[in-house]
């Protein structure tokens, strides 16, 4: 039976807190400082929860009769005393990374009753098995970076039993990254800079979430260890693996170059073929740094290989192998002169972003114990898995993006993650063997609290978020933050938020995003914006009610979180849509024009004031963390300032009592011909041998996508593929159009694009293939071209013709043939022309 936690007292249960008053907390003197950190925080945890601060002790003798006993086991005496006498077995932690175990243990020592056991097989093992409970007595992991109130309780119990955990991934966590001005100046207000008291909340957060690594803020320009050097050292202290980003080598951020760039003597060019020297010694003193510790130990570090251009640009105009190869080999040189030891006794991580996956392409090889890590285009999908040397000693692993600075637009804002999209994805690589470092860009981590934490919640547990804990996902993120009271409709809210902001990124929006209708004397036709607009009034209008049933304790949680992003979002669609209107009003001097341009007003200052607010909530605890420019961009990284588009009045005015019946909307009809089915629709589904295609509900543009499971499979031939069958009636001769909406993937195995098959009736199968190239620079090729339109709109659309179709029923099946395909919609259009 789990060491579970419930309110009421049952037989053999521990009080974890009773009337109010906690157990004692009890660890060894000579513990490492992470179970220090972590037992003040778990004492505070109790204090938050029951009102009083929970008391520590070093020794059993001067104890409360109940305690909770924080240790590594092999360790610590303490734990390894009762393990000695029988009273627990922790075998299953040996040699295990980062496991933990908790069970309750009856009779300790004389003057101990009762004592639960958290041990872990190291010490963050030890540091998650606390938080885990801390998160399961109410406190969570947003409790400081989101508001979220901690549940009260003046008893708590754990239940007699036990229970283990370990990661499914080896290294977890996230990049701070874009910082600027958002994340700065917010840690500038409250923190006096980017330092290590900014830091302590942030591994905090990480540890609460079970993530273990981090690369650390590196913009205009920064630098973790010369900013603050407590930063390092409080990283270490905590339990934090710490990296750098995918351009920074052996520790060293690209701000400590800049500003040694100017001697000759110590900087240079950063250019290996004529500064190879300078630069190695640069990279030598990072090591030398990394092994400052004392004692001959080393502060915990994943190191960074390779070389990339400063100011995260290519090395060199061309795929410089050799001399790749070279620097690589001087670097792990190094690590052994520095560290007196065999390089792959170290942590090495090879980043192939960008144009460094050009290398890997075409051979370039680095020793076995370096991981690979593979990368997303900076839009969300995953570019490359493994396909070769499956079982390399360093294995792979995935560096994902929720926010961006580069073409074709800065997204810097706001969330528009969907986690459905992220669950398949890193599934995706999962199945294909990237397990050793998840990794995420989050920007200024506000506002990617939601997707962060399911990120790392699977990160911890891939096998366990199978597509039926996906669906309860949102419910069960909203009741660890709001409580079981409204978390279904929270969840709800979530979900359609995530499907509305994945459309299109905020940045990426202006008034010819989408279509609008068109201007009759006496009303206006809805166009697709309009359509849009009306889906974001719904949302906000459902919010606005689940809003007054919030408690008050829960009102700044629930605006940052869920109320903010909603109105924010959905008040940009209102400030584009009616600029749209306005100028094609303007065009035929109409003055509903002149309304419109008032509702364009209103909702530029609308933005300020939500701006403000954010700002001002929590007396001004979050000044500046929505400082980032979100609207009015020219180009992919302009505007530097919010600007109001560009409105036009018109000579007259609509009278006053004739406003509203001017600017009534009426709604498109939908013309004959013309068949959409969400893809979730299908009037068959049929499996295809150890294959299917399954439902993933709020994945996509639809309510729901389909994707074919278990993912990470060869592809299929159609005799043995799974397939969908949609229905449809042809009233007369004629030829059609098949239109397969998909949501963007890439061909993760560089076969040249992923491909999916349709069919009519009994007719042959046609291969329709995605094809995409994600590099930087201009869209100067096709496939580029395409993938700048698929990741700009968030799908992609592969069409073919059905050939000439007699009266009556018909069928089109979808067949899988490649992996990693997602069907969002099937659409059908009858050619009218050709119709008898």
């Amino acid at each position: 039976m789990p060491a579970s936690i419930c309110e009421s007292p049952i037989e053999g249960a521990l009080p974890l807190i009773e009337g109010g008053e906690p157990a004692g907390i009890l660890i060894d003197a000579t513990a490492d400082p992470a179970l220090h950190h972590v037992a003040e925080d778990f004492a505070e945890d109790l204090g938050r929860v029951g009102g009083h601060v929970g008391r520590i002790a070093m020794n059993p003798e001067n104890a409360p009769r109940r305690v909770v006993i924080i240790g590594i086991a092999g360790e610590s005496p303490l734990i390894d005393s009762l393990v000695e006498r029988g009273l627990i077995d922790l075998s299953r932690l040996s040699g295990q990374w980062e496991a933990f175990h908790v069970e309750v243990v009856q009779a300790p020592w004389p003057n101990v009753s009762e004592a639960l056991v958290i041990a872990g097989s190291d010490r963050r093992g030890a540091v998650f098995g606390t938080y885990d409970l801390s998160e399961r007595m109410g406190v969570s992991p947003w409790y400081w970076f989101a508001d979220v109130p901690v549940r009260q309780a003046s008893d708590l119990f754990v239940t007699a039993g036990r229970r283990s955990e370990q990661p499914g991934v080896r290294y977890r966590g996230f990049f701070i990254n874009d910082e600027d001005p958002a994340l700065s100046g917010w840690a500038e207000d409250t923190f006096g800079g980017v330092n290590s008291a900014m830091y302590e909340r942030v591994f905090e957060l990480l540890l609460r979430m079970k993530g273990n690594y981090i690369w650390p803020a590196m913009w205009a320009p920064k630098s973790f260890h010369l900013d603050d050097p407590r930063s390092a050292i409080l990283a270490d202290e905590m339990g934090i693996v710490m990296g750098t980003s995918h351009h920074e080598p052996l520790t060293r951020a690209q701000a400590e170059w800049h500003r040694l760039e100017n001697d000759p003597s110590t900087g240079g060019a950063w250019n290996y073929l004529t500064n190879a020297e300078n630069i190695r010694a640069f990279w030598s003193g990072g090591l030398e740094r990394m092994m400052s510790k004392g004692g001959g130990q080393t502060f915990e570090n994943l190191l960074t290989i390779g070389m990339r251009g400063d100011g995260d640009e290519p090395m060199s105009e061309g795929t410089a192998i050799e001399l790749l190869e070279t620097i690589v080999s001087d670097q792990r040189k190094l690590i052994e002169e520095v560290t007196g030891r065999p390089a792959e006794e170290t942590p090495q991580v090879w980043a192939l972003y960008k144009e460094v996956q050009d290398y890997y392409d075409r051979g370039m090889k680095v020793p076995e114990d370096v991981t690979l890590l593979f990368a997303d285009d900076n839009w969300g999908q995953i570019r490359r898995l493994p396909t070769h040397d499956l079982h390399r000693v360093g294995g792979f692993g995935v560096y994902y993006h929720f926010d961006y600075v580069g073409a074709p637009r800065n997204y810097k804002w706001m969330n528009t993650n969907q986690v459905e999209k992220v669950w398949q994805q890193m599934n995706l690589a999962y199945e294909r063997g990237a397990r050793d470092i998840w990794i995420v860009n989050v920007g200024d981590i506000k506002p990617m609290e939601y997707p962060l934490d399911f990120f790392l919640r699977m990160a911890w547990a891939p096998d366990e978020m199978t597509p039926q804990a996906l669906a309860r996902y949102p419910e069960e993120w909203a009741a660890r933050q709001f409580g079981e009271d409204q978390a279904d409709v929270i969840g709800d809210l979530m979900t359609e938020f995530g499907r509305l902001a994945s459309r299109r990124k905020p940045e990426l929006l202006d008034a010819s995003t989408f279509p609008i209708g068109k201007a009759a004397p006496d009303h206006l036709v809805k166009g697709e914006y309009d359509l849009i607009v009306d889906e974001w009034r719904r949302l906000s209008a459902e919010m606005e009610r689940i809003r007054q049933h919030i408690p008050a304790n829960q009102e700044s949680a629930f605006f940052q979180l869920v109320e903010f992003p909603i109105l924010a979002i959905a008040n940009l669609y209102e400030m584009y849509a009616a600029t749209a209107w306005n100028r094609q009003l303007a065009l035929n001097n109409d003055p509903r024009a002149n309304l419109f341009a008032d509702r364009v007003e209103a909702a530029f200052a609308r933005d300020a004031e939500l701006t403000q607010k954010y700002h001002a909530i929590e007396s001004g605890k979050w000044n500046h963390m929505m400082s980032q420019v979100h609207m009015s961009y020219v180009i992919w990284n302009d505007p530097t300032e919010q600007v109001m588009p560009t409105i036009v009045r018109v000579a007259g005015d609509v009278p006053e009592k004739m406003r509203n019946a001017r600017i009534v909307f009426t709604s498109p009809e939908v013309g004959p011909g013309h068949l959409l089915r969400n893809a979730a629709e299908a009037d068959r589904n049929i499996t295809g041998g150890k294959l299917a295609w399954h439902e993933i509900p709020g994945l996509g543009e639809s309510s729901a996508a389909m994707i074919a499971l278990p993912q990470g499979h060869a592809a299929t031939d159609p005799d043995e593929a799974p397939r969908l069958e949609y229905d449809f009636v042809v009233p007369e001769t004629t030829d059609a159009q098949i239109r397969l909406h998909l949501l963007p993937t890439l061909d993760t195995i560089g076969r040249g694009g992923v491909r999916i098959g349709v069919s009519v009736d009994e007719g042959p199968v046609r291969e329709l293939v995605m094809d995409l190239e994600p590099t930087g620079g201009a869209a100067d090729t096709p496939g580029k071209r395409a993938w700048y339109d698929a990741v700009i709109q968030n799908r992609v659309v592969l069409t073919a013709r059905t050939g000439r179709l007699l009266p009556g029923d018909h069928t089109i099946k979808v067949w899988r043939i490649d992996d990693n395909v997602i069907l969002d919609r099937v659409e059908l259009e009858f050619n009218a022309a050709n119709m008898d």
